[in-house]
């Protein structure tokens, strides 16, 4: 697949793109456990192929003092120990609404977010995981790339 970015769809429809910010916004400002928003975010951006929006959702997760071996484990979040019922029903819910053409949304993954969240929550939390999906869709259909650092100089091995 090419790297080359397709487009830039902020420069192209900017009265659209500035919508999506600004609902995004109104996410970020909802009052939804930010945490919790982090590893939502995470985890529908690897679902959806997206480098951009994993390597942005890990440093931002990290600069917000997220727990770096959490994030090493949201792909493995089922095997996981590391995640509690209520972190673990966002996590499965964010799978069912990502991959809602496969899933069709299942009773038993409502029921784990009912079982924790109240209706309010879970309507915040949908409605970020549809923010981060189209975040995806845009960054993916127009190959947005992520930065690539530079190499850092090789460490000197003690003798």
């Amino acid at each position: 697949m090419s790297t080359q970015s397709r487009m830039n769809v902020a420069k192209l429809a900017p009265e659209l793109f500035h919508a999506v910010v600004e609902l995004e916004d109104a996410v970020r400002k909802s009052g939804f456990d930010a945490q919790l928003l982090h590893l939502v975010r995470l985890r529908a951006s690897q679902i959806n192929g997206c480098t951009y929006c994993v390597d942005l959702h890990v440093k931002e997760s990290l600069a917000d003092e997220v727990n770096p071996m959490i994030l090493h484990h949201v792909a493995v979040w089922r095997e996981s120990s590391l995640f509690d019922d209520r972190t673990r029903a966002a996590l499965e819910w964010t799978e069912s609404v990502t991959l809602v053409a496969q899933t069709g949304i299942p009773d038993a993954a409502f029921a784990a977010v009912r079982a924790v969240f109240s209706e309010a929550e879970i309507a915040q939390l949908t409605i970020a995981i549809s923010m981060i999906n189209v975040w995806n869709r845009i960054a993916v259909s127009s190959r947005q790339q992520h930065p690539v650092p530079s190499k850092p100089a090789a460490k000197a091995r003690p003798a």
